[in-house]
């Protein structure tokens, strides 16, 4: 069926209660047997053409969908969509203590990384210092700068790598499958980012490292996010940031 299929079959009912699309941040906010639950995506848009397509053509009334149906918008065409859904989704995923533990993402890369082949898949503030730390680091981005591949160099550079960290934006973009098949099997992979669905569903997939985040003041997320904030001003006003360890997990159950 699929890794995003079988993510949605692992979902629990509940009621949409809030979403917001901001210009960086998509939130939206469930009720779960009487819990809140909050689930952060990157917002992404189609076009700053205001006379073209509505990008939401449901706006004003995605509060009203059974909150399955928003996130199975997951498949949608919209990319706006797909950011509502995947929020939706990380919303509904229990967010309990199970061996989730702070750890900076690139430090694992760092250490992890030292000496050997490593792969990025997605810009981040870290990336470039990385060149330094590890035995040989790529880059590979969609709109390249400076010494970053085009995403189309995948093929080529997956199957080399010693370690792979990928950006969760590629579950809403829908590629994150196509991404985890090129690695090797022997390869140390991470999805990394605020987007990222914390759910073991993943570890199936040959994923080692799931490194996302929480939201822990639900109020004081929604407020920013609507007002435009960035990533580092949604952290501080209230966000965590968790990584789940498929060896700890598999020693769980």
């Amino acid at each position: 069926m699929g890794l995003t299929q079988d993510i949605l079959q692992t979902l629990p009912e509940g009621n949409v209660i809030e979403v917001r699309i901001g210009t960086h941040w998509t939130v939206v906010v469930v009720e779960v047997l009487g819990e809140l639950r909050c689930g952060l995506a990157s917002t992404l848009t189609e076009s700053l053409d205001h006379h073209r397509h509505p990008d939401v053509p449901q706006a004003g009334k995605l509060e009203t969908y059974p909150v399955l149906e928003l996130a199975k918008l997951i498949h949608s065409d919209r990319p706006c969509l797909k950011s509502v859904a995947t929020a939706t989704i990380n919303g509904l995923l229990p967010k309990g203590s199970w061996l989730g533990v702070e750890k900076n993402a690139e430090e694992v890369i760092r250490t992890q990384g030292a000496e050997k082949e490593v792969v990025v898949i997605g810009r981040f503030p870290f990336t470039e210092a990385l060149r330094s730390k590890v035995g040989n680091l790529n880059i590979l981005e969609q709109n390249p700068q400076g010494k970053e591949l085009p995403q189309e160099a995948a093929p080529d550079v997956l199957p080399q790598a010693d370690l792979v960290a990928i950006t969760g934006m590629t579950f809403i973009n829908g590629t994150i499958e196509d991404l985890i098949q090129l690695c090797r099997k022997d390869a140390l992979v991470l999805i990394l980012g605020p987007s990222t669905p914390l759910s073991p569903v993943l570890f199936d997939y040959g994923v080692d490292l799931l490194s996302g985040s929480i939201v822990t003041d639900i109020d004081r997320v929604l407020h920013a996010a609507s007002q435009g904030a960035n990533f580092r001003q949604l952290h501080r006003a209230g966000v965590f940031l968790v990584t789940l360890d498929k060896a700890a997990f598999t020693e769980s159950v």
